[in-house]
């Protein structure tokens, strides 16, 4: 299958390496000519290490030209944090093409955002989907080194428009094969967003002890030191929130309970058993961190917060929560929010219309 790779990132080349070494046609795309020129002058490979020990993988083409890397791919790929959303968005959406299908893991509800800017554009019959996480568990080791801790098992996913999902989901089933859940529209996809319940609380109460790492203190990993007893009982209460959400809009389960992801026993979250002590073993997220740059701030924080009250509003729930950690990262952060139904192109609609509209696509 013919993939194309947005970004260069941890996400990006996890896909990358990924899927070249499963012997898909892989154009890797980075929008700086000046990072694609350095990677081919090195080599033009990316080395991975995970459980299986050190491969190197070779994409067909790293280019820096969009139209190259997207034109006649089966599927785009997009492991970009939201924050990049609105400035690819317009820039991809000339290059689409019938019968292709946009993926993002995970997306925020950008499927919408793309799908808005694709229709804009005068493209038809693209599908746009989400998922909730991104499929590998990876950090750089290098300008061309990942190591995967461990991928993901089930992927929960919604496509927009809603009835194009059944190729959507035979294209990006045949890239994750056994790992796709099919979970309806997108907007479903999008309440699946584990970051958010997970990273909100993390950044946001251990925002002290991120200053002064910040300043030179003492080597910190907010996955280790950050995660303990209180905070994962906020998490849980905030990620019950967004089951609520959920629930009030009639999307039924599975809603992938955040708690799964780190308990010992039941059903498993979305990625394999115990992948969190992978994630503190691996000390690969033992990182400095920026209050006012880090994703879990930019994105999680202040994108993905404020899009679940936007949503709520419909249904008139509340989720004091939510709104309390969305104010705090404002605040502490000094950062806008970045992301609602109306900035993705479906505001100003009344629920009937927003399930039309997810369903059927933009008219």
């Amino acid at each position: 299958m013919r993939i194309a790779v947005l970004g260069g990132g941890n996400g990006s080349f996890a896909a990358a390496a990924d899927f070249a070494l499963l012997g898909h046609e892989v154009r890797l795309w980075r929008r700086d000519p000046a990072a694609v020129a350095d990677h081919l002058a090195a080599g033009g490979t990316i080395a991975l290490r995970d459980s299986a020990g050190l491969r190197e993988a070779r994409p067909a083409l790293i280019t820096a030209d969009l139209g190259a890397a997207v034109g006649g791919a089966d599927l785009v790929l997009v492991p970009l944090p939201a924050t990049a959303q609105e400035d690819l968005a317009p820039r991809l959406a000339p290059h689409l093409s019938p019968g292709q299908v946009v993926y993002l893991p995970p997306g925020t509800l950008g499927s919408a955002l793309f799908a808005h800017h694709a229709h804009r554009a005068g493209v038809r019959d693209v599908a746009f989907a989400e998922t909730g996480t991104l499929p590998w568990l990876v950090r750089k080791r290098g300008p061309y080194a990942i190591n995967i801790t461990t991928r993901a098992v089930r992927l929960p996913t919604g496509v927009f428009p809603e009835r194009l999902a059944p190729r959507a989901l035979d294209v990006i089933g045949r890239a994750f094969p056994g790992a796709i859940e099919p979970c309806g529209d997108a907007l479903s996809g999008a309440l699946m967003n584990g970051g958010p319940t997970i990273h909100a609380p993390l950044i946001i109460m251990n925002a002290g002890a991120i200053d002064r790492f910040a300043r030179g203190g003492p080597d910190f990993d907010i996955h280790n030191e950050g995660t303990q007893p209180a905070i994962r009982r906020v998490t849980d209460a905030l990620d019950a929130e967004r089951i609520a959400l959920r629930e009030a809009l009639g999307y039924g389960p599975p809603h992938f309970p955040l708690a799964h992801h780190y308990a010992k026993e039941g059903e498993l979250w979305m990625y394999p058993r115990l992948s969190h002590a992978d994630l503190q073993e691996s000390n690969d997220w033992r990182e400095k961190l920026d209050l006012t740059r880090h994703r879990y701030m930019a994105e999680d924080t202040l994108m993905g917060l404020p899009l679940l009250l936007s949503v709520a509003r419909l249904v008139g729930l509340e989720m004091p929560l939510t709104a309390a950690f969305a104010a705090i990262g404002r605040a502490v952060s000094g950062l806008p929010f970045g992301r609602s139904l109306e900035s993705v192109g479906l505001g100003g609609l009344d629920l009937p219309a927003l399930r039309k509209v997810l369903h059927d696509g933009f008219a």
